[in-house]
């Protein structure tokens, strides 16, 4: 699961993203939550979803919005554990 994916294969993973961008060698998206304790609640349950899969994305916190970037610095760039904790952020985000 480690191993940097090619081009074709992250292009399609990325198609089935909605929201999510790619920022050279990382995923990105942003979220905009209700309120800061709303956004904070939920970057705590990313945070449990990624120590379970021990998968880190970088996290910036402003006020109510969260933006995720996610990439496998080991391997230099994407990799099929990028895509599936952008997945498992969006069944967080619902």
């Amino acid at each position: 699961m480690r191993k940097k994916l090619p081009e074709p294969e992250i292009l399609r993973e990325l198609a089935g993203l909605t929201g999510w961008s790619r920022d050279g060698d990382a995923l990105t998206k942003r979220y905009v939550l209700a309120t800061f304790a709303d956004a904070i609640a939920f970057v705590n349950g990313v945070a449990a979803a990624a120590d379970g899969m021990d998968h880190h994305p970088d996290i910036d916190i402003r006020y109510n919005k969260v933006t995720f970037t996610l990439s496998t610095h080991s391997e230099g760039g994407l990799t099929a554990l990028d895509f599936d904790l952008a997945r498992r952020i969006e069944t967080l985000s619902r």
